[in-house]
């Protein structure tokens, strides 16, 4: 049985209940190392994988799996991977996502922004002028940095308010215009992109 679990945005203080219980009382559970780490308090034999393809060799001939997922396991997360490759999921049990809490923590309602990744893939910015709003995950090639650049290299104006490591301790949000130089302190990070104008 293979339970994929969301463990929000990092903090253990954010884990479900349901997805707390299942940590503990499942037979194997599989982490990334930052997810691993964060819940080592919680449960110290969790295994760790460092990348997507690591987790298939880790489930094989283990039963009562619960793979761990940050943020929400649906939104460009590791459940659509494991069923492409062939892995049964019995269940997904839901997480806060990271743009859930980043809305939260900058008390702005996001039910007119757009939703989009630039975690590991591409986007077509001329969306922009459909809609000037959106929160998006980042990564390391498509930093905060990279962004405003690039926003700005396509005539757009506006600002951009970035978190990095949200919920964590040293949790860091900065509010920049496009085309100014953002701190990229962290690989991972979520924008709120607000687009103002548009050469």
């Amino acid at each position: 049985m293979i339970v994929v679990a969301g463990v929000g945005p990092g903090n253990p203080k954010l884990l479900t209940v349901q997805v707390k219980e299942a940590i503990e009382s499942f037979r194997h559970v599989i982490a990334f190392g930052r997810v691993s780490q964060s819940l080592a308090s919680i449960r110290p034999d969790i295994i760790e994988v460092t990348r997507v393809s690591d987790l298939k060799d880790e489930i094989e001939g283990k039963d009562q799996v619960l793979v761990l997922a940050s943020g929400d396991p649906l939104f460009y997360g590791v459940t659509k991977y494991l069923m492409s490759i062939g892995i049964p999921v019995k269940e997904v049990y839901p997480g806060i996502s990271s743009l859930q809490y980043f809305a939260c923590r900058l008390k702005k309602p996001w039910n007119d922004y757009r939703l989009i990744s630039l975690h590991g893939r591409d986007f077509n910015f001329h969306e922009f002028k459909k809609n000037p709003l959106a929160i998006s995950l980042l990564d390391k090639d498509h930093s905060p940095d990279w962004l405003s650049k690039e926003l700005k290299s396509q005539g757009f104006s506006g600002k951009l308010i970035v978190g990095y490591r949200l919920s964590y301790d040293d949790e860091m949000i900065e509010e920049i215009e496009i085309g100014q130089e953002a701190s990229d302190v962290d690989a991972l990070a979520v924008a709120v992109i607000e687009i103002e104008m548009v050469k």
